[in-house]
């Protein structure tokens, strides 16, 4: 899409309303949100793959906007870690795994929406 700097701030931002922003800067093109925690399915751990019952995933969305000349590229990147068995003193803990294809096309999806009802043409 071809769009204005800030039509492409704005609909980053409001697509973001459902998680908690901690970074917000315009001037460096940079939006981050504090961790979310997310329900998963129970998982199994160790030799005797004993249920844990209270998995959970946590994910951390970045949005990243660059100008270049008269449009705006707009990234997204997303850490994702869930609660996992790690051994030792601390039996679990948070551990990086891959990031959700399916959270990150949803995001995506709604950025481009807000695009598209500011009236940012395709490319």
């Amino acid at each position: 899409m071809v769009c204005s700097y800030d039509a492409a701030w704005t609909a980053a931002l409001e697509s973001l309303k459902d998680r908690a922003i901690t970074v917000k800067d315009r001037e460096k093109g940079l939006i981050e949100t504090a961790w979310l925690e997310l329900p998963t399915d129970p998982r199994n751990f160790g030799a005797f793959q004993r249920e844990i019952k209270e998995s959970r995933d946590r994910s951390r969305m970045v949005v990243t906007l660059t100008r270049i000349k008269e449009v705006t590229k707009v990234s997204l990147s997303e850490d994702r870690e869930r609660w996992a068995w790690r051994g030792g003193s601390r039996l679990f803990g948070w551990s990086p795994t891959e990031p959700s294809e399916e959270t990150m096309t949803a995001v995506m999806n709604r950025i481009n929406s807000k695009l598209k009802e500011s009236g940012c043409p395709s490319t």
